[in-house]
């Protein structure tokens, strides 16, 4: 539906209350399904209105949109993920507050479902969220109203006791009094490399370069067969942009008999040549061993450990936060190589030593485990695990490939061994399964800003999403098999994509690779575009910022003995919950909302998609605090939050 309840000239009047979500992927479903379910506990006096407006598809968004092909997969196992804030009742119906996993979706309506612990395709996800939203609208209680609109949303003005005007880009406009910015991942402006790679394509007809950005959307199926590609990033997009180029242009990966996986290509492939700073491939995500309703409970990086941690001054991550979570991740490291050695009492045992002496100390988990007769298994170094190659140069890319396959097939051996079983992915899955207590630790600027930007943006926040948001393991075999057959080069560490002027070509080397220097026609950057609301692709976004609006968040503080140290992180700063917009002058517009990948840099890890089944997540927590708030009809003069936490 797209007419427009209000003119270029008019704000929303007393009646109805009209809320518009801009953005219906994973985080402006969420914020709906609990506005929906709080209407239906608490009748409203008043019709309510709520617009959903997404420029892409109404329901699913950009990301999981419903017409990319099955072979661009999810990399979190279907059983792990739902979009309902609570579980299916016996004999109810979808609703609000109660509904399906994905998994169990897949298997009662969708063909092809091979088991809980598999990996959906994006798509296949996309259609569950339409019936996430299906079950929505089914449900709305009397007197409310719900209007899909596909608009891109060009500019978001007014505030106030007067409500806000969106304009729309048909030219049309829609009046609410309340407003949710969920708009998920951004095309942001280019600059620097990016800028001069495509400045140099521009004007070579016979040359192409494809920004950052989902895989679904790269124009991939214009890049001749036989041509060589130039690939930036070995992370989830180059598994998507290497499945495109093979898979998605005929080519077939069989299963020899003696376990192998071989490609046998169609003859339209392009010849790819990826590459990044450590040309590690992203690992595989561990085979997932874990009940469904087992969720890690930590052992010394607590909570009661963070609120301790919370109550002091400013922390430096390395010195104050990382010796802990490294703690934990040593624990069951060590407990995971035991495994098999040891009895359920002594484990325990064990458990509780590191239990009670982390409430005085940091632990050290390898005395604590000789001390119980275990053998000592310390997590690895996520250096290491990140960076494996250093700085070892390759006498030729025959000679780098052989490393590189060593390092591949050592991490699949591990991943097959799963997340219990494995000292390494058990270890690596602390990481994920803690992520909430470290979001309580470095958000809203509670780290020094130096710690802030080179600790953990510069360097943890990279490690953990790289070593624990992986792939599927198909994804790393079918790599190997594609280095086999010719049609991959991992050029080599330090891998640079340039231009080289006298031959109107790109040129593609590793230094740390003898030989490694190629020529290329098109240059892919699968880096995962950066959040900075300075640099947001978006007319309303940059709307917004250029008028002050919203700004980027800043991390400034002064020490006690020391001058005043601080940076902009780039996402949009926010008081806390329910996340009201900070103006330039440090004001919160209290009738807009601002959630998810938006403010990533300010919050961290705002790129989830989806909440885990059974359990009150931070995502849950964050949708219910938004629906709460546009839902509450109130003039700004009414009291409001004291803390509007820079």
């Amino acid at each position: 539906m797209s007419t427009s309840l209000a003119t270029h000239h008019t704000l929303p009047g007393d009646d109805p209350w009209t809320v518009a979500v801009i953005g219906s992927g994973p985080r402006g479903l969420g914020v709906l399904e609990r506005m929906v379910l709080r209407l239906a506990q608490s009748p409203p006096s008043v019709p309510v209105v709520i617009h959903l407006v997404d420029e892409v598809e109404v329901g699913c968004g950009r990301v999981w949109r419903t017409d990319q092909p099955a072979y661009l997969l999810m990399n979190t196992v279907a059983d792990e993920i739902s979009m309902f804030s609570g579980s299916p009742e016996p004999g109810e119906r979808s609703r609000p507050g109660a509904g399906p996993s994905l998994a169990q979706w897949w298997q009662h309506h969708a063909t092809g479902f091979p088991g809980p612990n598999s990996y959906a395709p994006r798509a296949l996800y996309g259609r569950y969220l339409h019936f996430v939203l299906d079950s929505i609208e089914a449900s709305l209680p009397d007197r409310v109203t719900l209007i899909r609109r596909q608009q891109r949303v060009t500019r978001l003005r007014g505030g106030g006791a007067k409500g806000y005007r969106l304009e729309l880009g048909d030219g049309s406009c829609l009046a609410a009094h309340r407003v949710v910015l969920a708009t998920g991942h951004a095309q942001p402006s280019l600059t620097g490399q990016s800028l001069d790679l495509r400045e140099f394509a521009s004007r070579r007809p016979h040359l192409r370069y494809v920004p950052a950005g989902p895989a679904a959307e790269m124009p991939l199926d214009e890049l001749p067969g036989g041509s060589a590609v130039g690939i930036i990033g070995l992370g989830l997009t180059f598994y998507d942009v290497m499945a495109a180029l093979t898979v998605g242009r005929g080519g077939q990966f069989t299963e020899t008999t003696d376990g192998e996986l071989r490609y046998r290509p169609s003859g339209d492939e392009p010849r790819m040549f990826a590459g990044s700073r450590s040309s590690l491939l992203m690992p595989g995500r561990g085979a997932n061993h874990k009940p469904l309703d087992q969720v890690y409970c930590p052992v010394i990086f607590t909570e009661q450990r963070v609120e301790l941690l919370k109550a002091g001054p400013r922390l430096d991550f390395v010195r104050d936060i990382f010796p802990w979570l490294r703690a934990e991740m040593d624990l069951v490291s060590t407990l995971a190589h035991n495994r098999l050695d040891v009895g359920l009492a002594q484990r325990k045992r064990f458990v509780c030593a590191a239990a009670i002496e982390a409430k005085h100390t940091c632990p050290d988990i390898a005395v604590l485990a000789e001390l119980h007769g275990l053998v000592p298994m310390p997590a690895p170094d996520l250096d290491t695990l990140a960076q494996p190659f250093g700085r070892r140069t390759f006498a030729d890319q025959e000679d780098f490939h052989r490393s590189l396959r060593e390092v591949i097939e050592a991490d699949l051996r591990e991943a097959n061994l799963g997340n219990v079983a494995s000292p390494r992915k058990a270890a690596l899955d602390v990481l994920r399964d803690v992520r909430w207590l470290i979001c309580a630790l470095v958000d809203f600027a509670t780290l020094t800003p130096s710690s802030h930007e080179r600790d953990f943006l510069g360097w943890y926040a990279q490690r953990s999403a790289f070593l624990v948001s992986g792939p599927p393991r198909i994804r790393l075999r079918q790599a190997i098999a594609l280095i086999d057959s010719g049609l991959l080069t991992v050029l080599g560490p330090d891998t640079r994509f340039t231009t080289d002027a006298t031959r109107d070509s790109f040129v593609g080397r590793s230094d740390s690779v003898e030989g490694a220097r190629v020529l290329v026609e098109t240059v892919i950057d699968a880096r995962v575009p950066p959040t900075d609301v300075r640099l947001d692709g978006s007319p309303m976004m940059a709307d917004l910022y250029v008028r002050g609006v919203i700004q980027p968040h800043r991390n400034i503080w002064k020490p006690p003995n020391g001058p005043e140290e601080g940076f902009e992180t780039g996402g949009v700063a926010v008081t806390h919950a329910p996340y009201h917009p900070l103006s330039a002058t440090g004001e919160a517009d209290w009738g807009i909302c601002v959630l998810g990948i938006p403010t990533e840099h300010t919050r961290w890890f705002m790129t989830v998609g989806g909440r885990r089944p059974g359990f009150w997540s931070q995502f849950d927590q964050d949708a219910d605090d938004v629906a709460k708030s546009v839902l509450v009809r109130t003039r700004v003069t009414d009291p409001v939050p004291a803390h509007a936490g820079q």
